[in-house]
């Protein structure tokens, strides 16, 4: 939705003041420049990029249109279920929770929070590493090393196509100055023709500068950085599960490991102690 608002604030500020100033938008229609910046930049994309990427690119696009899953409410919800599955572990063992993280789609834990029930990669996080603590072979060290690895991946390979989009909207302006440099080349071959003509196709020759910067920082630029934001995000859901297991791991009770996590939240999101207490009470009466 954001995206979106911010498109029309600047087509609105920039054709707006262009229209305002005296200038004609019909002028700036130029479909063979806008045919020539996005060719030749979609060109050089697939041509800088391996399949991985450019398919990790196209599947990031459509979430740059919705609004942030990863609210107070998901992490109050997440927290209260760490709490839960800490707590079950304190009072009947490890092999407890074995048939909720072998399979969690059938889990009654898991089921009282479907906003971390749909969250694969997040529900795949939590299991993996309980797994590991019922197998109780690994001491906290080894754990948290393994967790630091896997964190690292998943942000690097989250970071793709946000370097994608950057490097896509770097391009945009000389692809713009490739077309007004065609578009020169075009009038001079039409020299003969009256100053009036020429003028009129000095000015399309011109629209290709205009289009190639204001595509880039106005409209591509800005998806690289709203990709990293999101990369962030759920980064931050993963770090909060690693930080409450590793205290139940080092023998914090489960209110404690809990608040642990709870500390590592964004000021945003983060939940008070005494509402996520209530919430975690109003989930286990459920």
């Amino acid at each position: 939705m954001f995206v979106i608002i911010g498109y029309v604030v600047v087509c609105g500020m920039i054709f707006g003041g262009y229209a305002l100033a005296g200038g004609h938008l019909g002028a700036l229609w130029q479909p063979l420049e806008v045919m020539m910046i996005f060719g030749g930049a979609f060109g050089a994309f697939i041509v800088g990029n391996d399949s991985k990427a450019i398919k990790a690119t196209i599947k990031a696009l459509p979430t740059l249109f919705k609004g942030s899953k990863y609210t107070k409410q998901l992490y109050m919800d997440l927290l209260a279920l760490l709490f839960e599955i800490l707590t079950k572990i304190r009072k009947d063992g490890l092999m407890s929770i074995e048939k909720d993280i072998e399979d969690p789609e059938s889990s009654a834990l898991f089921s009282k929070y479907p906003n971390i029930q749909h969250d694969h990669h997040l529900v795949e996080f939590i299991c993996d590493y309980l797994r590991l603590m019922v197998s109780g072979n690994m001491d906290a060290f080894q754990v948290e090393n393994l967790m630091d690895n896997e964190l690292e991946t998943h942000h690097m390979e989250g970071h793709v196509p946000a370097h994608c989009i950057a490097k896509l909207g770097d391009g945009l302006p000389a692809f713009g100055i490739v077309a007004a440099v065609m578009g020169v080349v075009h009038t001079m071959e039409n020299v003969a023709l009256p100053p009036a003509e020429l003028g009129i196709l000095i000015a399309h020759a011109l629209v290709g500068t205009f289009l190639g910067i204001l595509l880039a920082y106005g409209f591509i630029g800005p998806l690289s950085g709203l990709l990293e934001q999101k990369l962030e995000e759920s980064s931050k859901s993963l770090q909060t599960v690693k930080v409450v297991l590793l205290a139940s791991l080092n023998g914090y009770a489960p209110p404690i490991a809990v608040e642990f996590g709870r500390k590592v939240l964004y000021s945003t999101e983060r939940p008070g102690f005494t509402e996520l207490e209530e919430h975690v009470k109003q989930a286990k009466s459920k």
